[in-house]
């Protein structure tokens, strides 16, 4: 009876050691916080495929039914590949374009600049107008201006006066020439001294006068 007693206690002993980890079921042991944490965060995201889209905000559409992704403007039809959105070629917007809107799926332009702006002030389309006496410019449809500056002749005259809002020079005392330091009209002889009488050359009248010396009236007093 002490032998039977004896082997019992050996087979008692030796239970523990032939139960390997393989063998004990994983469904015996409740699961330690992080697998439960683990397992219900897969619990909260479904899979839609095939079933339906979801956009950016996580809102879910049906198969079929369309609607608008995220931020843009172009719809799109729900299908079971995915959402399939409209891209259509857009027009190009003008570049003097002042405001844009995007209501739709293209975006519009509402108005265009019909003005020029030359030196900090506004002119219409076709205007002209003269920024300075020697400028004349317009206002192009292309929202640019084109000016042209006037090409002012030689005066004819050696003293020529710059008058208010005329961008040329105007000879007011006429046509006129340097005889040394006196100014001599043009298109006759004048007697300068006692001994000579000049004139100015015909057309050139910034060339000083050319002057010819005549017996001088202080030899004949002689």
């Amino acid at each position: 009876m002490a032998l039977h007693i004896h082997e019992a206690w050996i087979l008692l002993c030796l239970i523990p050691a032939l139960v390997t980890p393989a063998a004990l079921n994983h469904e015996d042991y409740p699961a330690d916080e992080g697998d439960q944490t683990s397992s219900n965060d897969n619990l909260i995201f479904d899979d839609y495929r095939g079933k339906g889209c979801v956009d950016d905000s996580g809102f879910v559409y049906k198969l079929g039914e369309r609607f608008f992704p995220g931020h843009s403007n172009c719809p799109c039809v729900c299908t079971e590949d995915g959402p399939v959105c409209d891209q259509p070629e857009c027009p190009k917007i003008h570049p003097k374009c002042t405001k844009v809107e995007h209501n739709g799926c293209c975006p519009e332009c509402k108005e265009v600049r019909n003005f020029c702006e030359y030196h900090g002030k506004n002119y219409k389309i076709l205007e002209e107008f003269k920024p300075s006496p020697c400028e004349w410019c317009r206002c192009e449809p292309s929202n640019e201006v084109h000016c042209v500056v006037a090409d002012c002749a030689v005066p004819e005259c050696v003293n020529p006066v710059y008058e208010p809002e005329q961008c040329c020079p105007v000879c007011k005392n006429g046509p006129n020439c340097f005889a040394g330091t006196t100014i001599i009209p043009a298109g006759i002889e004048v007697k300068v001294d006692d001994c000579n009488i000049c004139h100015c050359h015909n057309g050139d009248w910034w060339k000083p006068a050319q002057c010819s010396k005549r017996e001088c009236q202080g030899k004949q007093a002689l």
